[in-house]
């Protein structure tokens, strides 16, 4: 999937919401207790209510391999019914991984081979042949952490180096030289979006995967304020204020509202931008 790919569908649906698949056994509503595939199942009734609204779905898989042999087997199945049903949509892997160079050419095979995501988070941490095995799918994303919404972000990733460069955008302008525009995102907290200036300074026209809307207290407009650029280049996540709006046998329906309310949100702010009649 090209960034034009991308954006063609962030134009046809006047959205660039992705939707995350964080499936918590002891927060599915009552009446999935004892139903064969719960995980699956619950993943299906919300992927059908929100893809109307939404360009992308993020499975993050520590809901999934926490629950051993059976967990992976919910995630190949959601994965699937994804690409049988909703070919356009944006898969991506929300995975973190990053390792020495043979490890990290397992991931990618793992999430691009196996599961056949159209992208997986990646961490730059142990630098470039921790990164590369992954760029070598042609046609699959690399998202790299860049700079995260949650408090500890704090501890390393403002630190500076000799050249008074914060470590995010170190992070950011050393991965310029291993990959590029079709096949490189960021990950950058909607949390710290005013950081976003800088980060389009380094980066004017890659994609950008943002969480922390919703429950995380991101706010939409500031992150596109500072973020959009002439493509959109935003892909804004949400995922228990979304597919945990409800706990009753509405859930799916009240999950469709809440996706429905963010796109009408971003649709204003696309128009706003330019980026739509």
């Amino acid at each position: 999937m090209t960034s034009q790919a991308i954006t063609e569908q962030i134009k046809l649906k006047k959205s660039f919401l992705c939707v995350g698949l964080d499936p918590d056994k002891k927060k599915l509503p009552p009446h999935f207790a004892g139903i064969a595939d719960s995980i699956y199942e619950f993943n299906r009734q919300i992927i059908d209510a929100t893809q109307e609204y939404a360009i992308a779905f993020k499975p993050n898989i520590a809901f999934y391999e926490c629950l051993g042999i059976e967990g992976w087997k919910q995630l190949e199945l959601t994965v699937q019914y994804v690409r049988d049903r909703y070919p356009g949509l944006l898969l991506i892997a929300d995975a973190k991984r990053g390792d020495i160079g043979n490890t990290s050419k397992k991931y990618a095979e793992t999430y691009f081979h196996h599961f056949d995501f159209d992208a997986v988070t990646v961490a730059p941490f142990m630098g470039s042949d921790s990164v590369i095995p992954f760029l070598e799918y042609p046609g699959k994303w690399v998202i790299l952490l860049a700079l995260t919404s949650n408090p500890g972000a704090e501890d390393f990733q403002f630190l500076c180096n000799t050249k008074q460069e914060r470590l995010f955008e170190s992070v950011i302008k050393q991965s310029l030289t291993w990959g590029h525009q079709e096949n490189l995102m960021y990950v950058v907290g909607a949390t710290k979006a005013s950081m976003l200036v800088k980060i389009r300074e380094i980066a004017p026209d890659h994609f950008l995967l943002i969480p922390g809307i919703g429950a995380q207290g991101g706010d939409l407009a500031e992150v596109a304020r500072y973020g959009l650029n002439s493509n959109c280049g935003l892909i804004v996540n949400s995922s228990r204020a979304i597919i945990y709006a409800d706990s009753t046998d509405r859930f799916a329906e009240v999950a469709a509202d809440k996706a429905k309310e963010v796109q009408l949100q971003m649709a204003v702010l696309l128009r706003e931008s330019g980026l739509l009649e």
